[in-house]
């Protein structure tokens, strides 16, 4: 157990160093723009390059992993979706936002790191097939809906184009291609900018997660809505759950690519369920505190999930 305490501690130690710097110095929110701009642009890009570059090309095409790991995301997203509705009566806007914070998991900031620490080179590919398809799965589902909802700008073939656009350039998502052509090819950078991108690789995990920390210091929220504990419920114990069901049915699965998937499933919700949240001015408090609280619970579950992967007690799929 002090092993796992040892690994996963230092992580959420980064981001609660981070929100304490954010609670207790009176900094501009506007100051995190060059971290974030380096984190998106820069950092993880390089990281999802050279996992996926590094990963046989045959490791990445796993149809049935993806898809039981990208189902688990909806079911995650449905049920939260319907539980904001019926709990807290929530619009139907506020819902898709909820539904977001139960299926969009911290696999940019938090995810990587903590699974190629705890699991080893054999989380590179699982890693980044999670990453790509749940990405494209939330990003094309979520502006549609608000489309659909009443909160797009303009038609609904217009928000389509938008859309594919921004899944296209995204900057994480333009690495793993990349990354993925050069494991295809077998395509090796020369030393110098290998070892350069690997520099920029490290420090992606404690800038991201210090960053996390003070963002969420910055969000501060007056009241926790009804719903929410459903939510944390379904993102933190139901969402492992429902992956794990998955992985079961249709493996079966190496135990480091299961191991990944259900620790990946357990991250707490994403900051960018906030930014995402705010872009469209709806449920921006509760999306705050989801973040947050869900990030405090984490530090259990999450923990508790590390030491069932580490130690075998959790029968792999």
């Amino acid at each position: 157990m002090l092993d796992v305490l040892n690994l996963a501690l230092p992580y959420f130690g980064v981001i609660f160093i981070g929100y304490a710097c954010g609670r207790l110095k009176s900094l501009p929110e506007a100051g995190l723009a060059w971290m974030n701009f380096f984190l998106l642009y820069i950092s993880l890009p390089a990281l999802f390059f050279r996992i996926l570059s590094k990963t046989p090309f045959e490791q990445l095409n796993n149809v049935p992993f993806i898809f039981a790991t990208t189902a688990g995301t909806a079911l995650a997203f449905l049920l939260c979706a319907v539980g904001a509705r019926l709990i807290g009566k929530t619009s139907a806007r506020e819902a898709v936002m909820a539904g977001l914070s139960g299926g969009y998991g911290n696999i940019g900031y938090m995810g990587p790191g903590l699974a190629l620490a705890a699991i080893g080179t054999g989380a590179a590919a699982p890693v980044a097939l999670i990453f790509c398809f749940d990405n494209i799965f939330l990003f094309s589902l979520v502006p549609i809906l608000m489309a659909i909802t009443g909160g797009g700008q303009g038609n609904l073939l217009a928000t389509i184009k938008q859309v594919a656009k921004q899944i296209l350039l995204h900057p994480l998502i333009v690495a793993s291609y990349f990354g993925t052509t050069a494991a295809a090819f077998h395509i090796e950078l020369p030393v110098a900018i290998d070892g350069t991108m690997q520099f920029l690789q490290n420090a992606a995990a404690p800038v991201a997660l210090f960053a996390l920390g003070v963002t969420v210091a910055l969000r501060p929220f007056s009241r926790v809505p009804w719903e929410l504990p459903w939510i944390i419920a379904v993102k933190l114990l139901i969402h492992p759950a429902i992956a794990f069901t998955l992985l079961w049915w249709l493996g079966p699965f190496s135990i480091e690519w299961a191991a990944t998937a259900l620790l990946m499933a357990s991250l707490p919700p994403a900051l960018n369920v906030f930014v995402i949240a705010r872009q469209y001015d709806t449920w921006v408090e509760p999306a705050s505190a989801a973040v947050l609280i869900g990030t405090m619970v984490s530090v259990v579950t999450l923990t508790t999930m590390l030491w069932l992967i580490k130690t075998g007690q959790l029968v792999m799929p």
